[in-house]
């Protein structure tokens, strides 16, 4: 199966990713198929260059973008591109959508980049902050009620009754 992922290049502690199609058994270094595109993670913001052609041919023949790649292609539009291509859309409609979503992506990523950096400022401060106890007020302790005293009248058990015998010299009574 062949598939779209990053290959490494770059120097030490400065990596530079080409795009490409390669066989998936392939190591992530080894031969490719074909260069679609490279991207620069170390300039801000990232240098991303894709041959969009290219790219959605390797789509349209079968091949699966990793996670990574994915992200790429959605975040430049080609995904996009290749769907509305899909449902019959005119070239300029399909540049219009495709602008709009970049500028879309683009302030979402912004704001959300923006609200990282708040909440890392606000952990900062909060480290920074000297940590001041307050003296918890002692506690509100109600009265006690006297506990209720408790009364237990015994009765007196009512003497057995104890039922006579007859007399064994006595005759039974005849049943009529």
């Amino acid at each position: 199966m062949v598939k779209l992922r990053l290959r490494r290049r770059g120097r030490k502690k400065h990596p530079f990713y080409d795009i490409v199609a390669i066989d998936g058994r392939a190591r992530r270094d080894g031969a490719s198929i074909e260069r679609v595109g490279y991207i620069d993670p170390m300039t801000k913001p990232k240098h991303v260059v894709i041959d969009v052609s290219r790219a959605i041919y390797w789509l349209s023949v079968g091949a699966q973008p990793t996670d990574i790649v994915h992200q790429i292609l959605s975040r430049e539009g080609i995904l996009l591109r290749r769907h509305l291509g899909f449902k019959g859309k005119t070239d300029e409609e399909i540049d219009s959508a495709v602008l709009q979503h970049k500028e879309v992506s683009q302030a979402r990523h912004d704001r959300l980049k923006q609200r990282r950096a708040d909440r890392d400022k606000a952990r900062a401060e909060a480290a920074k902050a000297p940590v001041v106890e307050e003296e918890a007020p002692a506690p509100v302790v109600a009265e006690e009620a006297p506990a209720p005293v408790v009364v237990v009248v015994e009765e007196e058990a009512p003497a057995p009754v104890v039922a006579e015998e007859p007399a064994a010299d006595a005759a039974p009574e005849e049943a009529e």
